[in-house]
């Protein structure tokens, strides 16, 4: 969703009006409404990877989506839509067939949603140029991952400044996305004290450890304690990590192909393993670019340690990994976004003499 709100913050009046269409229940909707953003809940579900017994009902889900959709597109009349994946967006592009649509896709590899809603998209929008492969489209653009503008209000001094660091220390960045990643938290924990005598680690854990987290940290030592800065979670101040860190540890979700290029960042990449291959497949994509290297989820506990202090120690190669990193940085991926949207729907404006 984040990509979303970005592009809609760099279309800026032109988004006016604007109805954000999601998901029933979680986060999104009071995310969305905390952004003035008028929102509408339609009920949809996954088909892809799911159990035969949920299929049926799923389905059902899907169809009283379309339903929904079809009654939102009569009554709000958009110019152009804007499609971000998953299965919430698969009703509305079924129902919005006779409007001018654009999906953007985050990850390396599409899934079966965004493989679905291509088909019914009139431009899609891509990460990275080794996307194409995945598509038999007539209209593609490479944009880059839309990342947030205020990250690009932090440097490494101001950001280091903020999170009361050593502004001479190596840093450590550990973090697992929005909700944190338990087996990452764990492995960084279980080595944290010898960690901490090398370099400070700033470590966003998620609301779920959190607690776990606070207990460990009683039992760290006066010398090594003022080294470790963990939060459970970052907004404002995630572009003042990001500027601050030398390596970080971390997931693989489609965000990091946006994020660490904006900073140059070099990465340990742990893909989850849970979520069919997309963080794999995103992983493969830095490690090919020489940007990042990649340790498997069931090697943290083994590898990690070893894998951080190699790295740090080895200040070439550090620094040719952070350079090409930059090199993948696309900061104007939002505007080219919304430029695509403005074009689309001044198209669209033209063919039926303007929208209500």
């Amino acid at each position: 969703m984040y990509p979303a709100l970005t592009v809609l913050q760099a279309l800026g009046s032109d988004a006016q009006p604007v109805l954000w269409v999601g998901g029933e229940g979680g986060m999104e909707a009071d995310l969305v409404k905390r952004a003035n953003i008028p929102f509408k809940a339609i009920p949809a579900a996954g088909v892809h990877g799911v159990g035969l017994r949920q299929i049926p009902g799923n389905l059902w889900k899907l169809f009283h989506g379309w339903i929904a959709s079809r009654r939102i597109l009569h009554s709000f009349k958009p110019d152009v839509l804007l499609f971000t994946g998953g299965y919430v967006a698969v009703p509305m592009a079924l129902a919005g067939i006779p409007y001018s649509s654009l999906l953007y896709v985050p990850d390396i590899e599409p899934g079966l949603a965004l493989k679905v809603l291509a088909r019914f998209s009139d431009v899609i929008a891509l990460t990275a140029e080794e996307s194409k492969k995945f598509f038999h489209h007539k209209k593609m653009v490479v944009t880059g991952y839309p990342t947030r503008p205020d990250l690009g209000n932090w440097d490494r001094e101001s950001g280091r400044k903020a999170l009361n660091l050593d502004p001479d220390q190596k840093t450590l960045l550990v973090f697992g996305g929005s909700k944190g990643a338990r087996s990452i938290n764990q492995a960084v924990l279980a080595i944290l004290p010898e960690l901490l005598e090398q370099m400070q680690v700033v470590h966003i854990t998620g609301n779920l450890d959190w607690e776990t987290v606070k207990a460990e940290t009683q039992m760290l030592s006066p010398d090594t304690i003022k080294n470790y800065h963990p939060f459970p979670y970052l907004h404002e101040e995630m572009g003042a990590a990001f500027a601050s860190a030398d390596l970080v540890v971390s997931r693989a979700g489609a965000s990091v192909l946006g994020e660490l290029p904006r900073f140059g960042l070099p990465a340990i990449l742990v893909p989850y393993p849970y979520a069919w291959r997309y963080q794999k497949v995103n992983a493969e994509y830095l490690i090919s670019k020489k940007a990042a290297v990649m340790l498997e989820n069931e090697a943290l506990f083994t590898k990690l340690l070893p894998l951080i202090f190699d790295l740090f120690q080895d200040n070439d190669r550090l620094a040719d990994m952070k350079q090409a990193m930059f090199s993948l940085a696309k900061p104007d991926a939002p505007e080219k976004l919304a430029a695509v949207l403005r074009e689309m729907a001044g198209s669209q404006n033209q063919n039926t003499g303007g929208a209500a």
